[in-house]
């Protein structure tokens, strides 16, 4: 499929709601009050363990890396689920908070991380209990893997290889000491989207960063994005993303995995996991428009991910939700003024 035939298939205004209503796999009403902050999950957990309360969450990415393509037919993974102890209760818990769902779960299998690159090992367990093997391709690729401090000061997306057997393999590092979450956002061949997410620790002394204060303007190399446009709870927001390069708007941004840009959302606090696509234009910038629906007040973490000159940036943001009145609830936002 040519480029362009990519971006027109996006649809012109889709909405991609925080916290999908699993049954649907799109859409869910907002939560009254955001998910408590805590881990959810252990980093390194064994078959067939207990999961956490499902949920669901849709992710793109960018990032460098290539995904080998696979054989399909290795096993039945994605038959009639049985009755195991990973098996979840459909709910609306935002995606990236359980390590299990639906009988899925993802399964680190490299424990010791450090602060140099090193290959990154994982598998997805199935409701049969072995390695999933076959998967629907999403934005070009059949995983997108992103690693983020619990700080949210680092963030990383990347696309694994995965080996016949089920094995995805990535190259990782983790900049600082400290606590991670890592995401595995997959498509099983016949079943819903799922965004799973367990914890990774790199040993040393942990200075956690403060959330950066909110800002409508961040800059990356020598680009500066300005964002417009404002999270409001329950509601549909439009956010509009300005790419500028030394003051010259960049009308020819690069397509990257079939769009111009993509955004990834993490609550502060529970790192709570959002995604949403831009609407389809024929422009390549300098705008990017996306539409998303957040379920809480509060702060989040925004990252745009853009390809221009043949490398992909991100730049980030810090955005408090804010009522429909336009004022931030001051119950959970008492630190980026």
């Amino acid at each position: 499929m040519n480029t362009a035939a990519k971006l027109g298939a996006y649809v012109v205004g889709l909405v991609i709601v925080f916290g999908g209503a699993l049954g649907a796999g799109r859409v869910v009403g907002p939560a009254a009050t955001p998910a408590p902050a805590g881990d959810h999950s252990a980093m390194a957990p064994a078959t067939g363990q207990t999961g956490q309360p499902a949920g669901h969450g849709d992710a793109e990415a960018a990032g460098d890396g290539s995904e080998t393509e696979q054989a399909e037919g290795h096993g039945d993974e994605h038959g009639t689920p049985t009755t195991t102890a990973t098996q979840q209760t459909k709910s609306d818990t935002p995606g990236g908070l359980q390590v299990s769902q639906d009988g899925y779960t993802l399964n680190p299998l490299t424990t010791a991380v450090t602060g140099q690159p090193m290959d990154f090992k994982f598998t997805v367990i199935g409701p049969n209990g072995k390695p999933v093997t076959d998967y629907q391709v999403e934005h070009d690729k059949k995983m997108h893997f992103i690693v983020v401090s619990r700080d949210l000061a680092n963030f990383q997306h990347v696309h694994p290889d995965m080996t016949p057997d089920g094995t995805w393999s990535v190259k990782l590092t983790l900049p600082e000491a400290g606590a991670y979450r890592a995401f595995a956002d997959f498509v099983p061949k016949g079943g819903e989207k799922l965004t799973l997410g367990a914890d990774l620790h790199a040993a040393g002394d942990y200075q956690p960063e403060p959330l950066p204060h909110v800002s409508g303007t961040a800059t990356v190399d020598d680009y500066t994005v300005n964002l417009a446009g404002n999270l409001v709870p329950g509601q549909s927001s439009r956010l509009t993303l300005t790419v500028s390069k030394g003051g010259e708007p960049v009308t020819d941004l690069q397509p990257y995995l079939g769009a111009y840009g993509h955004l990834v959302a993490l609550r502060a606090g529970d790192l709570a996991y959002l995604h949403v696509h831009p609407e389809d234009s024929k422009k390549a910038g300098p705008e990017i428009t996306f539409y998303a629906e957040v379920p809480s007040g509060g702060d989040y973490r925004l990252f745009l991910d853009f390809q221009h000159g043949g490398k992909v940036r991100t730049a980030s943001f810090t955005v408090a939700a804010t009522l429909s009145d336009g004022h931030v609830p001051s119950a959970t936002h008492d630190h980026a003024h």
